[in-house]
């Protein structure tokens, strides 16, 4: 993503998200920082110089990434708050359950954990995270219930694999 401010974006992305730099370099004007919250992975993320400050809007309409477990998105969401970092809110989409919010430079962030349901999308329904998991997972449950073509994930997943083949 072309970013204004390297160093800003950089230390938002590894001090408050949790990436690793884990590599620089420029091509030609351009500098480079490769984030990675994956060892895995060599990078997840470039941050690339040169945005220019002229464009009218963001053109990036989001950037997902997926959390291993509940409890990390409880934390995130709890240090990004922390941060103040503008327009944060959870939801559920009875698929996933999300924290969105910008970073210093305006790009819109999810991160998630996935359900084990699926629902017709779109669905977005605020998310009260100051409750228990147990509550949490009970009310998103219930409220996926309510969407239309509501199933376990792997019954969905059964029937594309079958669409698909």
């Amino acid at each position: 993503m072309y970013v204004a401010d390297t160093a800003r974006m950089e230390d938002f992305y590894t001090r408050v998200l949790g990436f690793t730099a884990t590599d620089r370099g420029a091509l030609g004007s351009t500098k480079l920082v490769f984030l990675s919250r994956d060892p895995r992975e060599h990078h997840q993320v470039v941050l690339a110089s040169g945005r220019p400050g002229e464009l009218p809007f963001n053109s990036i309409n989001q950037i997902s990434f997926r959390m291993a477990e509940f409890a990390g998105l409880r934390e995130m969401h709890r240090r990004l708050a922390a941060e103040k970092v503008r327009e944060l809110y959870p939801v559920s989409h009875g698929n996933a359950l999300s924290v969105y919010f910008l970073d210093p430079e305006g790009n819109r962030i999810e991160l998630f954990v996935d359900t084990p349901w699926y629902c017709r999308q779109p669905v977005r329904i605020p998310m009260n995270i100051s409750l228990s998991d147990q509550e949490i997972w009970a009310w998103a449950e219930a409220e996926a219930r309510k969407q239309p073509d509501f199933m376990p994930v792997d019954e969905w997943r059964a029937k594309q694999s079958r669409a698909m083949h």
